[in-house]
């Protein structure tokens, strides 16, 4: 006789990788410090070439680093093509129509609107990426999240007629660009170092920025070079750039775009905390409840989901 078989023990879950959790934690606090970054280095500078330049820096910088460690030039002649295509869009078309239409609408709806990268992240995942299908509860996290966002940003929201229309109209088309950018990084893998991934990316798309803000805003030697105008302007191209763009794509291959993207909902929440422990602003009650949405919506969306049919598998 056969000796009877052991019944198999429950599924072995593999093991969390720390760094993956902690690369997560540095960028959304990373990018939450920049807003009130910005808002200090636009006392002096303009905003156009204010980016451009903080994204020349931050192209040396990842080039320097990169420099005899790792290859500097993709492979393909398709990866320059889906480089300068993402590019354009995430760098210069998301913060380029960001910029312009911070002149038209308050900031508090612009991180709201901003906020609105999940929702085109899992639309355009939905099409482009077969392991990350549109599910209803990631959809009403991501809209929960942006509620809490809006509840956040309520005291700052106001609206000035046709221009605001066009400002916001302007800000959504840009998140939904860097949306389908980071789908389409993920989609199709260019075998380059994240470092060198995000400086050809912002090589061409800080271009055209180069080109408009000398166009419209004059030669940067003129400019208003203050001590803090060039610490802000550091700190953005060092941290907020070089820093949190190699951790961006680092992650990528890593995480669920859609759980990645919650980084959008998690910085107006965390901009607004930073502002009141550096920069003496005050918190509010709807601050509170919008972080507590923003939060429920984030677990959601993190949350794993079964899929059909995962469960008959794991008890057969």
């Amino acid at each position: 006789m056969k000796p009877p078989l052991a019944s198999p023990g429950p599924p072995v879950r593999p093991r969390r990788d720390w760094r993956i959790a902690a690369a997560f934690l540095a960028l959304c606090i990373i990018w939450s410090s920049t807003w009130l970054v910005i808002k200090v280095g636009l006392r002096d500078l303009p905003p156009i070439s204010y980016v451009a330049i903080r994204f020349v820096i931050a192209i040396v910088l990842l080039v320097a680093i990169s420099a005899g460690r790792v290859r500097l030039l993709p492979t393909r002649r398709e990866d320059y093509t889906l480089l300068a295509f993402t590019g354009v869009l995430m760098f210069a078309v998301n913060y380029g129509l960001l910029f312009w239409g911070e002149l038209h609408v308050s900031s508090g709806l612009a991180a709201v609107l901003q906020a609105t990268i999940p929702i085109f992240g899992l639309v355009f995942g939905h099409f482009l990426l077969p392991a990350e299908p549109l599910r209803w509860q990631k959809l009403v996290g991501s809209i929960v999240a942006l509620g809490g966002v809006a509840a956040i940003c309520a005291r700052l929201l106001d609206f000035n007629g046709l221009l605001a229309f066009w400002g916001g109209l302007g800000i959504v088309v840009g998140s939904a660009c860097a949306a389908y950018s980071n789908v389409l990084m993920k989609a199709r893998a260019i075998p380059l170092a994240p470092a060198m991934i995000a400086a050809w990316q912002m090589i061409f798309g800080t271009a055209p920025m180069l080109a408009t803000g000398w166009i419209f805003e004059g030669n940067p030697l003129r400019f208003h070079w203050s001590a803090v105008a060039i610490f802000c302007l550091l700190y953005l191209a060092v941290f907020g750039s070089a820093l949190a763009f190699l951790l961006l794509y680092w992650l990528m291959p890593r995480m669920k775009l859609a759980s990645l993207q919650t980084i959008s909902l998690i910085t107006p929440p965390g901009a607004i905390a930073i502002g009141w422990v550096a920069g003496g602003e005050r918190l509010s009650l709807s601050f509170l409840f919008g972080t507590c949405l923003v939060l429920v919506g984030v677990w959601m969306i993190f949350r794993k989901i079964d899929e059909p049919g995962e469960k008959s598998r794991t008890t057969n």
